[in-house]
C-alpha cells in the first residue's frame, strides 16, 4: 500500500470519527440492532445450522469422490444432469443464504461447475419447499405460485448465465485438473454407497434440526415437526455407528481439519457482514436500523421499475433468516407495498445478503461475485415488474 493510500485511509478515518452524529438515536440504535442481529444469528443459526453446514462441507472435500463431483455437476457433464442435480440437491436443505456457503465451496472446491455450483448456490436457500407454501398461504396463492415458478427458473438461468459468461475461465480452471487443496480421495476403501449414505444423514440431521413449526393447517410439516428431534437424534446415533465402523482416525482427522478450514474463511466475514446488515436495515420486524422501514415502505409502493429495482437491492443486502420472509413481506405489503415488489424481494432476498456476498467473493473473486449477485437483481426485478403489470 502506498503513502498516499495510508494519508487517505487515516484522514476518512478521522472525518468519520469526527463527523460521526452518535448523539442521534437513531444511529445509537442501529448500532445494538447490529448487535442484537449477531446475537440472534448466534443463537438460532450458528449451533444447528453453521456448525453442520461446515462438518459436511468438510465432508465433501474428504469423502466425496472428485469423479462423482465432475460426472455429476461438473462443467462438462450434461446440461439437464447438472443443473436437474444442482437444484434438487439445493432445495432439500431449506437452508438461508449463509448456511448454504459451505456447501457451495465444498462442491465448488471439489470440481463442480461454476454454473451448476451458482444454480445450487442459489436453489439452497431460495427453493425452500415449507417457505413457498407458507407464502401460498399467508400471502396469496397467486404470489406463491409465482415465488416457485421464479425460484426454480432462476435457479437453472443463473446457472446458464454464469457458465456462459465465464466459460473461457472455466474451460481453463477445468483444464488445470483437481484443486491442488482438495483432499479425500478416489482410492477410498469403502463402497461409494457408503459415503454417500453417510453424507445423507448428515443433511437429514441439518434439516431436521432445523425444521420449523409450520402452520397448524399444513398436515405433512406438522407431522414432521412432531417428531423432528427424535429425526435428528436418530440421525446421529447413525453417524456414529458409521464413524466407527467404516472410518478409521486418520480419515476422521483430516475431516475435522477439512472442516476447520472452511469454519475459519467463512465465520469472520459473515458474521461481520451481519453486523453491518443489522446497521442498516435492523432485525427483521425492527424498524431502529438507519434506513427507517417507513421509507422502504414508501418507495416499493406500486409497480414502478423503480420500486422493483430498489426492493431487489435491498432483499440483496438484507440478512432474511429463513421463513421469516413471510411475516416480513405481510407487514411491508400491509404497509402499500405493491405485489410486483413483494415478488422481487422474495426472489432476491432470501438468496442473498451482505454476509454472504462476503463469503462468496473470497471463494469466486470480485468479478464473478458481482456477476452473480447483478443476475439475481437484475433478474428479480424484471419477474417482480412483469408480475406486478400481470395482477395489478
Amino acid at each position: 500500500m502506498s503513502e498516499r493510500r495510508k494519508l487517505l485511509l487515516l484522514v476518512a478515518a478521522f472525518a468519520a470519527a469526527y463527523f460521526l452524529p452518535i448523539e442521534e438515536p437513531r444511529v445509537q440504535g442501529a448500532f445494538l440492532e447490529g448487535l442484537f442481529l449477531l446475537k440472534d444469528y448466534a443463537r438460532e443459526h450458528v449451533l444447528l445450522c453453521l456448525v453442520p453446514a461446515f462438518f459436511i462441507a468438510g465432508a465433501i472435500g474428504q469423502f466425496v469422490s472428485q469423479g462423482a463431483v465432475l460426472r455429476y455437476l461438473g462443467a462438462t457433464a450434461p446440461r439437464p444432469v447438472a443443473y436437474g442435480v444442482a437444484s434438487v440437491a439445493g432445495s432439500v436443505l431449506a437452508v438461508c443464504s449463509c448456511t448454504v456457503l459451505p456447501l457451495f465451496a465444498g462442491i465448488y472446491k471439489r470440481g463442480a461447475g461454476l454454473g451448476p455450483a451458482s444454480a445450487f448456490l442459489y436453489s439452497g436457500p431460495a427453493i425452500n419447499v415449507l417457505a413457498l407454501i407458507l407464502t401460498a398461504r399467508v400471502l396469496g396463492f397467486e404470489l406463491g405460485v409465482a415465488r416457485a415458478v421464479g425460484a426454480v427458473a432462476f435457479a437453472f438461468v443463473v446457472g446458464l448465465l454464469m457458465a456462459l459468461i465465464f466459460r473461457h475461465e472455466e474451460a481453463e480452471r477445468q483444464r488445470s485438473g483437481p484443486d491442488p487443496f482438495a483432499t479425500g480421495g478416489d482410492d477410498s476403501p469403502r463402497r461409494p454407497w457408503q459415503d454417500a449414505l453417510f453424507l445423507a444423514t448428515m443433511v437429514a440431521v441439518l434439516v431436521f434440526a432445523n425444521w420449523g413449526a409450520p402452520n397448524a393447517s399444513v398436515g405433512f410439516f406438522a407431522a414432521v415437526h412432531a417428531f423432528h428431534w427424535h429425526l435428528a437424534v436418530a440421525g446421529l446415533a447413525g453417524l456414529a455407528v458409521m464413524m466407527w465402523r467404516w472410518y478409521p482416525k486418520s480419515e476422521l482427522r483430516s475431516w475435522v481439519e477439512s472442516t476447520w478450514g472452511f469454519a475459519k474463511q467463512i465465520t469472520p466475514l459473515l458474521l461481520g457482514g451481519i453486523v453491518v446488515s443489522g446497521w442498516l436495515m435492523g432485525r427483521p420486524g425492527s424498524d431502529a436500523g438507519l434506513i427507517p422501514a417507513s421509507w422502504v415502505a414508501t418507495a416499493v409502493g406500486g409497480n414502478s421499475f423503480g420500486a422493483n429495482l430498489l426492493a431487489s437491492v435491498i432483499g440483496a443486502f438484507m440478512y432474511i433468516a429463513t421463513l421469516t420472509e413471510v411475516p416480513i413481506l405481510q407487514t411491508l405489503l400491509g404497509a402499500g407495498m405493491g405485489p410486483g415488489p413483494a415478488l422481487t424481494l422474495l426472489l432476491a432476498g432470501p438468496a442473498l445478503s451482505l454476509p454472504s456476498m462476503l463469503v462468496i467473493r473470497s471463494y469466486l473473486g470480485t468479478r464473478k461475485t458481482v456477476v452473480y449477485v447483478s443476475l439475481v437483481i437484475v433478474l428479480s426485478t424484471l419477474t417482480g415488474w412483469a408480475y406486478g403489470a400481470l395482477v395489478g
